[in-house]
């Protein structure tokens, strides 16, 4: 009976064809591979793939979940990449990345798919980082830059507006600290210990001071250029051990956060997602109480903070580069950006997310934010970038925490080292 009904079953398919009828068989959907660092809001993410499957039905994401150390996972994206793995299709990048996985051949040029136009309608600074030698290598998704947190309850006290200066920050917190008669406060808290984020730190006393580490007219490290040193020894003389705890040399972000939260610090630099953190009563002593804006910069010069954030690159091997362009294309799109911000906390790279009006309504800090996002510069873009940020990391390091020290001279030893490593990173180009 079985052999029967089949059968009939292919007899009468093939009578239909002879009649004309014509069949058309599902397609396997295509798998796209992104290969991420573990986020902090797994299920937003989710949602969002969730989103994209429902709208384009012939294309599967298959998200393959890293470290949550940038450095740990930046070590097995880059091991993939150097295999030419095709089995990854997307990758995530942090902002320092571009250039190296540009250089290495690693990364798709996907200038074609992404044109000026384009490009105009997001932030300057992201654009930035992911462009290499003219070419852009790399899509933004989120961004970070070095926020200015302060006590707003404790400047209305004493009828301050936040301090636009280095200069008035210290004679502000000076009148505060005075008045409040609390020995447990302090002026600022900030990062200081020798890593990454040390570097951004730094960079912004320096830059706000009209200084640099490269001049990218000539190519000349510049670290011993009176504009740097003074900034370097700013920080060490009126911030670490007085305007900052002496313990904030070894204060990563979780630590200095903790102490403005706990209600020890009037002024605070942090990233973007210290907002939700300071204002959460379950955490935050402050909550509230607080204030945010773009970082100071010492008089006659202009604010500056140092970008953060994490882009989309696509693997120059991948087997699928146009269903891993549309699955960009659609997680920087107006709509999931609107989302990623609302649901997770994470500030847009598109210009017109920041005027949509229940992102106005629901994330109205997001507008304190956008000057410190518009002025956020990369730090500096070379292959060999993990190799200068270690002798900047050292740099910064000694000359903040040995007082004796002769800066001069650190930063002119310092400079000619970095020197070397642009003219490595220039002979490695391809």
């Amino acid at each position: 009976m079985k052999t029967i009904k089949i059968m009939i079953i292919v007899f009468g398919i093939a009578g239909l064809v002879c009649l004309g009828v014509k069949f058309t068989w599902a397609e396997e959907p295509t798998t796209v591979v992104f290969l991420t660092w573990k986020p902090n809001q797994p299920e937003v993410w989710d949602t969002v793939i969730h989103d994209f499957h429902q709208k384009n039905p012939g294309i599967r994401i298959k998200v393959q979940v890293g470290p949550h150390s940038s450095t740990e996972y930046h070590a097995i994206v880059a091991q993939r990449l150097k295999n030419r793995d095709a089995s990854v299709d997307v990758f995530f990048m942090d902002v320092i990345w571009p250039p190296e996985f540009a250089n290495a051949g690693w990364a798709l040029n996907l200038t074609s798919r992404f044109p000026v136009q384009e490009q105009n309608k997001f932030l300057p600074g992201p654009i930035t980082a992911n462009t290499y030698h003219g070419r852009i290598y790399g899509v933004p998704c989120y961004l970070g830059a070095g926020l200015f947190y302060y006590r707003k309850d404790l400047l209305k006290k004493y009828n301050f507006k936040p301090p636009e200066s280095w200069e008035e920050m210290l004679a502000q917190g000076q009148v505060i600290i005075q008045g409040e008669d609390n020995p447990g406060l302090y002026i600022y808290s900030a990062q200081f210990k020798q890593y990454e984020g040390l570097v951004c730190d730094m960079m912004e006393f320096i830059w706000s001071n009209g200084g640099a580490v490269v001049d990218h007219k000539t190519g000349k490290a510049v670290l011993d250029e009176p504009a740097v040193v003074n900034a370097v020894a700013f920080v060490r003389d009126r911030i670490i051990g007085k305007a900052a705890p002496r313990g904030a040399i070894n204060y990563e972000e979780p630590e200095s956060l903790d102490v403005f939260i706990q209600g020890k610090a009037v002024f605070h630099r942090n990233w973007p997602y210290a907002w939700a953190v300071a204002n959460d009563p379950k955490k935050s002593k402050v909550a509230s109480k607080i204030g945010v804006g773009a970082l100071p910069a010492f008089s006659g010069h202009s604010s500056a903070s140092t970008l953060g954030g994490w882009q989309f690159g696509v693997n120059r091997y991948s087997r699928h580069p146009e269903e891993a362009w549309r699955f960009i294309q659609f997680m920087t799109s107006h709509e999931t950006q609107k989302i990623l911000a609302l649901k997770a906390s994470l500030a847009p790279i598109r210009r017109s997310v920041y005027q949509d009006p229940e992102i106005q309504k629901k994330r109205a800090h997001l507008k304190a934010f956008l000057p410190a996002f518009e002025k956020a510069r990369p730090r500096p873009l070379s292959p060999v970038y993990p190799m200068i940020s270690q002798e900047l990391q050292r740099f910064f390091s000694q000359a903040i925490v040995e007082r004796k020290s002769d800066l001069s001279e650190m930063a002119t030893a310092t400079s000619m080292k970095i020197e070397k490593l642009f003219k490595l990173g220039a002979m490695i180009q391809k």
